[in-house]
């Protein structure tokens, strides 16, 4: 009885030792290190663990937990509704200019809105997004900044083709601002996760 008292006062002075100097942050790990000095069975060193974490003589720092902030993630969670609602658009606004014809009556009236918003509010609010991934910024003026900014990009995107093989056609201006959009909108995504994932770790 004396015997076993004794190695189990040593093994309860070696989990302690251990927990002081290496800082495990799991129990497992305790366990494994524990384990490495002494061939006692796991359940016997899980015992001395917990009757000294009962008795406050050790505790386990809880590891922090695992951001679910990864780019993969965050790109298939909800908080990227909007983004996917972007890109939804955009690509339903090119589909329709390319296949639907100007006397395609009542069809014609969706291209007609979604041409709207995809050239008046999408790639505005996609670099607005990019610059102001947080809220720095409330909903009215994100809004009014978006039309302000499509209203410039457009031009400016015009012009730009006017100096290119493809000039000033529907062709051309569509994909060139459907490729804004979605590269302003991914430079979006992107920034929002990493402002997420910097608070969450901190």
């Amino acid at each position: 009885m004396s015997k076993k008292y004794s190695e189990s006062s040593a093994i309860n002075q070696y989990i302690i030792q251990i927990v002081k100097e290496r800082n495990p942050e799991t129990v497992e790990q305790l366990i494994n290190l524990v384990r490495s000095k002494h061939s006692i069975p796991r359940q016997e060193i899980l015992d001395a663990i917990i009757k000294l974490q009962n008795q406050g003589k050790i505790a386990l720092k809880q590891p922090k937990a695992r951001s679910n902030f990864t780019i993969t993630e965050y790109i298939l969670s909800a908080k990227a509704y909007w983004y996917w609602t972007i890109i939804a658009l955009s690509l339903a606004t090119t589909v329709l200019v390319f296949t639907v014809p100007e006397n395609a009556y009542p069809i014609v009236y969706a291209r007609y809105i979604l041409g709207s918003i995809f050239v008046l509010w999408l790639p505005g609010y996609s670099l607005i997004k990019a610059l102001f991934p947080a809220k720095e910024i409330d909903n009215i003026e994100r809004t009014a900044l978006s039309i302000g900014i499509s209203l410039a990009l457009v031009p400016i995107t015009g012009l730009l083709l006017n100096y290119t093989p493809w000039g000033i056609r529907l062709t051309p201006v569509t994909l060139s601002l459907l490729a804004l959009t979605i590269t302003f909108a991914t430079a979006a995504l992107i920034r929002e996760q990493q402002i997420k994932l910097n608070l969450e770790l901190r």
